[in-house]
């Protein structure tokens, strides 16, 4: 005889390390765009890019981590995204499959996903997901970076990790770019990683809508010609670079 369905318990000891959460909004980049959504922004990154727009959640060179970033009760977490009442959560960061090992990770997915909600992950590509990972999360926007990260190819090019992203079959893969050798340099990885030519976006680097704009106007003809998606960044336009939009 089968009982009622209780939702996950949340043990008060389970934590992640956060820069913040925030909502309503929606989601800015990639297919999603233009989603009803929240965000929980994770602390750490295993990768150092030059234009990153998040770097008080991972650089202490330029910022007082200790001041930015707190270990945080899941359970409060779950409780303020679910009070947002918005369809799609994005755990984004930082590097947030920098956190599969913590049990408040796995605890804060299963949470999200037992209340119907849809989660995406944002990751740079570097590092397998788990296979509850895999399982409850609905998408993840792949960002592999360039050479325009600053970063080395063997640290910012993991093929093991691209490899079980695209295993999935819930991955997208949004690179940044500027010109149009930035997009060409996406298509020679596209190609040496078999990664699914239609679930690749291209999305214009910039931290305000002028520079946005510029760098789409400078790869927009280049992502027709690799016959790529073009994404833009809503909420730069919008917002510029203005925190927890």
């Amino acid at each position: 005889m089968g009982g009622a369905v209780t939702a996950p318990a949340v043990a008060t000891g389970e934590t992640l390390v956060l820069a913040e959460w925030f909502g309503p909004t929606f989601q800015g980049e990639g297919p999603s765009a233009g989603t009803p959504a929240s965000f929980v922004r994770t602390g750490g990154c295993n990768l150092g890019c030059v234009f990153c727009d998040t770097p008080y959640t991972w650089d202490g060179r330029r910022h007082d981590l200790r001041a930015e970033l707190r270990r945080t009760p899941v359970a409060d977490v779950v409780a303020d995204v679910l009070a947002h009442d918005t369809p799609l959560i994005v755990i984004t960061g930082g590097e947030p499959l920098l956190h599969q090992g913590q049990p408040g990770w796995d605890r804060l997915l299963n949470a999200l996903s037992y209340h119907g909600r849809r989660i995406e992950v944002e990751t740079n590509g570097t590092i397998v997901p788990s296979s509850l990972t895999s399982h409850r999360v609905a998408q993840f926007n792949c960002s592999p970076k360039l050479a325009n990260s600053g970063e080395p190819t063997a640290r910012r090019v993991v093929p093991a990790a691209l490899a079980a992203l695209a295993a999935t079959n819930k991955a997208v893969f949004k690179f940044v770019a500027a010109t149009p050798g930035d997009v060409d340099e996406a298509a020679a990885i596209v190609a040496a990683h078999r990664l699914p030519r239609d679930r690749v976006w291209i999305m214009p680097e910039g931290t305000s809508p002028a520079t946005v704009l510029e760098a789409s106007r400078a790869i927009a003809d280049r992502v027709v010609a690799h016959r790529f998606r073009l994404t833009t960044r809503l909420h730069t336009l919008i917002w510029s670079d203005e925190r927890r939009r």
